[in-house]
């Protein structure tokens, strides 16, 4: 219900707020020949004040609830990544996004300067408001019936008081649409496919994730070096699952030769409150037996709470990382299954980011999934050489009797006396690198969404290393393909 309101009104709305700010510019020169004219000359200037002062109001108005339907188009999926600060530590909705204010600057300035005459900015704007109530009226029916479950006699008289008004205004200002309302139709109509690619490909991306995660089986299966040689250092490898291994892992531990001696999966949330607890901010759970040194942690914030301010967030990680071996020794279950914490704090979320395409190569790999049923997951791997992917495509079958090096002082010191000196040896921070593609077999039109429209918006969208604050000289990307 939340989407489908997010769609239907949210281009509507935006359309009728770009209208209005134009409508807005215009309305001096307007008013100066009915209304100000009939001001009498003694009180001229001061009515002339108050009304500047009104229209900027309402302007700034409008730029608001833009600013507003935006951030929760955003949290929601239906929305690109975009800069949003929080200007008051009290009220949730104050908030100001720059890229979105530019935007409605640059549309303002090209509709009064390509409409030229107020009549059609009038036509433009009444066309953009009567569809938002419209709109709104048939959703308020919906939550009627579905949610409230209101007696029918209340629902079909309020909707045909409603519709009736509304539906008589909507055919007059239909008769318009050449005369200036064919513009709030074309942005509501370029808004509704941006929205509607975008949640489309996130959905997809995260379906993928979930499909094709690592089950604990295959982690106890690679014993405590991971099948890999361990170095010194802590790993943190970003992922949106709040549960399970994400397939990048089993991208990492196959071609490359080397994993940390501490690994560490990080799921970012951010909660609809004002501040996290620093006590509350980090659940920390162990994942499969303590000499494997596999950590999971969900780190949550508030909406004040920005990360890019916490300079101290590795530490404070790691801190609480220590203090969690201290009090906690079980392992996380193979099952993988529900834990009240981690309920709390496993929301659907989106944090993604991309770059253009590269030469790629295709190989296939089978896991066993949580169910025990044998689930086929595809990816596709970086490589400008053939000969590369060729040589360490042939790890997949033997990673399990991959010679490596192994803790040989684990038995002798205390496990947080291990981190302590992974911890100096230094921490990088592992992210996935995601293009998204559609298969071979796909349509057209999903060929375009995914292959163009989606590419495009991930690359001018804020990066998602630059959302977390990751710094760059201790940024290790992992370039990946799924086929949707």
């Amino acid at each position: 219900m939340q989407v489908a309101f997010t769609f239907l009104v949210f281009p509507c709305l935006l359309a009728s707020y770009i209208g209005q700010a134009a409508y807005l510019t215009k309305f001096p020169e307007h008013v100066d020949q009915t209304f100000y004219k009939s001001i009498p000359s003694a009180i001229y200037w001061p009515i002339f004040v108050v009304a500047t002062i009104s229209a900027v109001i309402a302007s700034q108005a409008t730029i608001s609830a833009t600013f507003s339907i935006i951030k929760q188009a955003q949290a929601l999926g239906c929305f690109p990544r975009v800069k949003i600060v929080h200007t008051s530590s009290k009220i949730f909705g104050q908030i100001y996004i720059p890229e979105i204010n530019w935007i409605l600057m640059v549309l303002c300035v090209v509709i009064t300067a390509g409409f030229q005459k107020t009549t059609q900015i009038g036509n433009a704007y009444g066309l953009a408001v009567i569809a938002v109530m419209l709109v709104t009226t048939v959703l308020m029916i919906l939550i009627m019936l579905l949610v409230w479950t209101s007696n029918i006699i209340l629902i079909v008289t309020f909707a045909s008081t409603f519709l009736l008004v509304e539906l008589v205004y909507l055919s007059s200002v239909l008769f318009k649409v050449d005369q200036g309302g064919w513009a709030p139709l074309v942005i509501a109509a370029i808004f509704l496919i941006v929205m509607y690619v975008w949640h489309y490909g996130t959905v997809k991306r995260y379906e993928f994730e979930m499909q094709s995660k690592v089950s604990m089986g295959w982690i106890l299966g690679l014993g405590p070096s991971l099948g890999l040689v361990r170095v010194p250092g802590i790993g943190f490898i970003y992922t949106e699952l709040a549960h399970g291994v994400p397939p990048i892992f089993s991208h990492f531990v196959t071609h490359l030769p080397a994993l940390h001696s501490v690994v560490l999966f990080v799921c970012i949330k951010y909660l609809p409150v004002n501040r996290v607890p620093t006590e509350e901010r980090f659940l920390i759970r162990r994942i499969g037996p303590k000499e494997f040194f596999l950590y999971r942690c969900v780190v949550r914030y508030g909406y004040k709470d920005l990360h890019k301010k916490d300079e101290n967030f590795e530490q404070n990680l790691v801190k609480n990382l220590v203090e969690y071996v201290h009090t906690q020794s079980s392992p996380e279950p193979a099952s993988e299954s529900t834990d009240a914490d981690y309920n709390k704090v496993a929301s659907y979320s989106h944090n993604i980011h991309s770059q253009s395409d590269p030469a790629c190569s295709t190989f296939s790999a089978s896991y066993r999934g949580d169910n025990d049923d044998e689930v086929d997951v595809q990816l596709t791997e970086t490589f400008t050489s053939e000969s590369i992917l060729s040589e360490r495509s042939t790890k997949v079958p033997q990673i399990k009797q991959v010679l490596c090096a192994s803790h040989d002082d684990e038995g002798s010191e205390d496990e947080s006396e291990f981190l302590a000196r992974a911890n100096e040896d230094g921490i990088v921070h592992i992210m996935g690198d995601v293009l998204l593609r559609c298969k071979s077999e796909s349509n057209l039109l999903k060929r375009i969404a995914v292959n163009h429209i989606y590419a495009f918006l991930r690359r001018i969208c804020r990066e998602n290393s630059a959302t977390l604050n990751i710094p760059h000289e201790s940024l290790f990307s992992i370039g990946q393909v799924y086929l949707v």
